[in-house]
């Protein structure tokens, strides 16, 4: 028994670095942005949010690539490749000269680390399903979290002491490490019973099926909806602390603390699962999201202003204390009837999800410039688009069971 809990504690914890990766990408960047822009010849805010938005579209595109791999010749080879194109790209962003080579570079990187983000889902769901897959993606999250919290002071760091390049090498390094981690330590999780065979319309084939599992693709709408209104305050969280607040020096702390009230939420949701049900704590968290910010745009609907900064940073706490049970919830709901096909499964769904949330992202974003209401008004808009939708599943499905079963 004792050595079963070790092996599941080690695999939460590989898991979570296969995921955490795409964090460094992203969060360890933020302090640099406005100096790489300089660096590439751009200094408009909404192009430096380009930078974090193209890493997104990259991680949308590439699971449709290696989640049907993965279902045909196992999890652990597409890994190591993702791995490589991710630290072939990092290498690229590092000798960029233009906006538009370290565009391409930073959409490579996305591509790359959509491997390891995939297949990490796809093996959680190898391995478990029902709330249990919820439970254990919850106390993988609550490891992912603790990146993000570390992750920009990370980036200040180096960029204080070497330059915004060096941040790219220690994403590189880092890869390294958990690529070394995962080959010696994670066996496969495919039986080669429920490998498919590879065919050129594998992934049409999966997407067809998707399509009968009305809560799945349900579900799927509401992760990208919630992932594109969150989206926004990570491209646009820099220009809002910096610009908009002038918190250089404290933006590394600000974006660890609330980062806290994401992990706090995932950890009761890692108890609380298995007693309340996932679809209960969706429900009550989508609420949450949608009144939180919808008090915030009628009361500051009308201000020219920024409220006191202790204001803004108590109701994004409260948004992002309800993401917490969003995050693992949905995806854990929307994998939960179609465990047979989770590489393609799981690249599809990300594939949706991501994709709408990046149009998501850079419309409202390209409305943040002098205070951050646009950003509420998107958390309301995008978390009462997604009640809409719940209200749907909840009428068309009783009980919230898969239109289709096998």
């Amino acid at each position: 028994m004792q050595k079963s809990r070790f092996v599941h504690f080690e695999f939460i914890i590989l898991t979570a670095a296969l995921m955490s990766i795409v964090a460094i990408a992203l969060d360890a960047l933020l302090p640099a942005l406005h100096i790489i822009g300089r660096d590439i010849g751009t200094s408009d805010p909404s192009q430096n949010q380009m930078l974090i938005l193209m890493i997104f579209l990259g991680l949308g595109i590439g699971p449709l690539v290696f989640g049907p791999l993965s279902d045909s010749f196992g999890r652990r080879p597409i890994v190591f490749f993702g791995f490589a194109l991710f630290i072939l790209a990092s290498l690229l962003c590092i000798f960029s000269k233009s906006y538009e080579l370290m565009l391409l570079g930073r959409f490579l990187q996305g591509v790359g680390l959509s491997s390891p983000r995939t297949i990490a889902i796809s093996m959680i769901r190898d391995k478990f399903d029902g709330d249990y897959m919820a439970r254990i993606m919850s106390f993988i999250t609550v490891v992912f979290i603790l990146v993000p919290m570390v992750a920009p002071a990370f980036g200040q760091f180096i960029l204080v002491h070497y330059n915004w390049q060096a941040i790219f090498y220690a994403q590189i390094i880092f890869a390294i490490l958990v690529s070394f981690w995962f080959f010696k330590k994670q066996p496969e999780t495919l039986r080669p019973e429920n490998r498919i065979q590879f065919s050129k319309n594998l992934l049409l084939d999966g997407f067809r099926e998707l399509i009968q599992y009305k809560n799945t693709i349900g579900y799927t709408l509401i992760s990208g909806f919630i992932t594109g209104s969150f989206m926004v305050y990570l491209s646009a969280s820099h220009q809002i602390f910096y610009d908009q607040y002038h918190l250089d020096e404290q933006f590394p702390y600000i974006f660890a603390g609330l980062a806290v009230a994401i992990g706090a939420a995932t950890f009761l949701n890692g108890t609380l699962v298995l007693r309340l049900g996932m679809n209960n704590l969706v429900n009550m968290a989508l609420v949450a999201f949608f009144l939180f910010s919808l008090v915030y745009v009628i009361i500051f609907f009308n201000s020219a202003v920024n409220p006191d900064i202790e204001v803004i940073l108590f109701f994004f706490f409260l948004q992002f204390f309800a993401i917490g049970f969003l995050f693992g919830n949905l995806r854990a709901l929307a994998m939960e009837p179609v465990g047979h096909i989770a590489g393609n499964a799981a690249a599809l769904t990300g594939f949706v999800s991501t994709i709408m949330a990046v149009p998501i992202s850079s419309f409202i974003g390209s409305y943040v410039r002098d205070t951050a209401l646009p950003l509420f008004i998107g958390f309301a808009i995008c978390g009462g688009i997604s009640i809409m939708i719940l209200i749907y599943l909840l009428k068309s499905t009783p009980h919230n069971k898969p239109m289709h079963s096998r």
